[in-house]
């Protein structure tokens, strides 16, 4: 693909930049050039899939240093489906912003595509210290996305996010400094070939490091117990920035199944599945909160971003056990929970807005304009996101349990995620019946301003329900791929020899 590679990551920079310096004054002018370039990256990452699926990994160098010295992007079956994924979601979030969301701060359409750039270039970057790179990008981008429209409490979730993605990074390059001062490398695939050569006085510290980076994907990921950042900060973002935020959680998860598989995969020795004993046992408990979460919840926007937590659980189960089964499962939870979970942000906020003084709530009130719309449209997001048939949730729940008979800790794992499905359920049809069926019995209308028929919204809710149903629909297709993409990220040497030219015949295994 030569320098298509890299277009992901240039595209979004350079429309941001011509954002700011060109047309920062004028709103539409931000929004058509914002549309027209996520739509653009929208057809990059489809060509970019498609490559993926029929080719070996495939590496880009940045100024054509050779690896492991320079920056290297990595193009495979995985990083091409997860900015295929950034893409989509992308685009729906713009077009729900680009109604009325991008004019209550300045310079949404500028910090959304650096927000993309980051996203993808973490997905992309074949280099752990470019990882950090991006991850700062990307968090930079979010916060100033995270305070847009300003208020209160979304000021002081804003600033306890700030404060977390903080210390993270400190952490990160502190990671990062150790495997390096161990490996002499930051590069994934060198990685590979170093990590079992190191002598065994210093495996404590790199395994130190190891650890510490684990760390900092976790806070990303929102794994107990550094989740509780995400409940405050999702309940209180913007629902445009709440919904892209769908994909910052996936990328602590991305990281730990790139960087784990990958560094300290099967031939890292000593080192060999080093995550595995620790992402288990909080994903578990992960699971519990995040539903316990839903029951809980007293707005709509709390019990969702629990359900996030949920889903992360559930994601990370399935990536815990560290088999091609359960990772290709996970795969496609992954896909099904990033939609669900940015719908429902949606539809919660049309809600929301047409509710007037009683806000998310979940109390009664009377009727509200479009009720019986919104109705369907949460109903159909509350059963995905709980996990029950016919849509993806379900397929993904059952793809994991499947993938989990064999596992030592199986009679767990099918235990909480039934009793977390049948809480989710419960939680979602209080939430569903309090907002829309108690409500129908209270006199009155609600009227607000500004609320009939918002097309741009309306569509980009659907956007995120139709791709769920496409996952559902075309089942059988995804999993193949995700099947393919599983074993490629079992079977490190194509991706090994894209990167360095040729595997050491030092290497474990070869």
């Amino acid at each position: 693909m030569g320098h298509w590679i890299v277009v992901p990551i240039l595209l979004p920079a350079v429309m941001a930049a011509l954002i700011v310096l060109a047309v920062r004054h004028d709103i539409v002018l931000q929004r058509i050039f914002s549309i027209t370039a996520t739509v653009a990256l929208v057809a990059v990452t489809l060509s970019l899939v498609i490559f993926a699926n029929n080719n070996n990994p495939e590496m880009y160098a940045l100024g054509d240093w050779p690896a492991p010295f320079g920056i290297v992007i990595v193009l495979d079956r995985l990083s091409a489906m997860m900015i295929f994924l950034t893409s989509i979601l992308g685009l729906g979030v713009i077009l729900f912003a680009s109604s009325e969301w991008d004019k209550r701060g300045q310079h949404f359409h500028a910090l959304f595509q650096f927000q993309l750039m980051g996203v993808n270039g973490a997905f992309l970057t074949g280099d752990v210290f470019n990882l950090f790179v991006f991850f700062e990008v990307l968090l930079i981008a979010s916060y100033g996305l995270m305070l847009h429209g300003a208020g209160a409490e979304r000021l002081k979730a804003g600033m306890q996010y700030i404060v977390i993605n903080l210390t993270g990074s400190s952490l990160f390059l502190v990671g990062v400094g150790m495997i390096y001062a161990v490996t002499g490398t930051l590069n994934m695939a060198d990685l590979a070939v170093q990590v079992p050569l190191v002598a065994a006085g210093d495996a404590a510290l790199l395994r130190a490091g190891a650890l510490i980076l684990l760390l900092v994907f976790c806070v990303k990921a929102a794994l107990v117990p550094v989740h509780f950042w995400l409940p405050g900060t999702y309940a209180n973002a913007p629902a445009p920035v709440a919904a892209l935020f769908a994909i910052m959680t996936k990328v602590g998860a991305y990281s730990i199944l790139r960087v784990y598989s990958l560094g300290f995969g099967e031939n890292a020795g000593d080192m060999a599945w080093l995550a595995q004993p620790y992402i288990l046992p909080a994903a578990i408990v992960t699971l519990a909160i995040g539903m316990i979460g839903v029951l809980a919840a007293k707005r709509l926007n709390g019990l969702i971003a629990f359900s996030v937590i949920g889903s992360m659980g559930t994601l990370l189960i399935s990536i815990a056990l560290f088999t091609p089964e359960s990772i290709s499962a996970g795969l496609y939870y992954l896909l099904h929970s990033t939609f669900a979970g940015a719908a429902l942000f949606l539809i919660g906020d049309l809600v929301a807005s047409r509710r007037g003084q009683y806000g998310d709530r979940l109390n009664t009130a009377p009727v509200f304009h479009q009720s019986g719309l919104l109705a369907v449209l949460f109903f159909i997001a509350a059963i995905a996101m709980a996990g029950m048939p016919p849509l993806s949730g379900f397929i993904g729940k059952l793809l994991i349990l499947d993938a989990a008979r064999d596992s030592a800790f199986g009679v767990w794992i099918w235990a909480v995620i039934l009793v977390t499905s049948l809480m989710g359920i419960v939680g979602f049809g209080r939430a569903g019946s309090v907002l829309f069926w108690k409500s129908a019995s209270v006199e009155g209308v609600i009227e607000v301003e500004g609320t009939n028929w918002p097309v741009l919204p309306i569509i980009a809710a659907c956007g995120m329900l139709g791709a769920l149903v496409v996952l559902t629909v075309f089942a059988a297709p995804i999993t193949d791929y995700l099947q393919g993409t599983a074993a490629q990220l079992f079977d490190t040497t194509d991706y090994i020899r894209a990167v360095l030219g040729e595997i050491p015949a030092t290497q474990p295994g070869q």
